[in-house]
């Protein structure tokens, strides 16, 4: 999984540690929370970015490549 909304509807996509800090200062977001946990690796994408689609597309690449570059479990 490399995407998913929460209960609450916000939206998360997983990052490897280095870019999660890059997006979590660049957006001025946090880590994403999902049935009041903390979702290591996740961070919580703002509404504001839905609205420019290749950045979401941008965002959603990134992280896709990221996830399949890891061993499977």
């Amino acid at each position: 999984m490399f995407s998913f909304f929460n209960k609450a509807g916000e939206f998360g996509i997983r990052f490897s540690k280095e870019v999660q800090e890059k997006y979590i200062e660049q957006f001025n977001s946090s880590l994403f929370h999902s049935h009041n946990s903390v979702m290591k690796g996740y961070v919580l994408i703002p509404s504001a970015v839905f609205e420019d689609d290749k950045l979401m597309l941008d965002l959603l690449n990134e992280s896709y490549a990221y996830v399949m570059s890891l061993p499977a479990k």
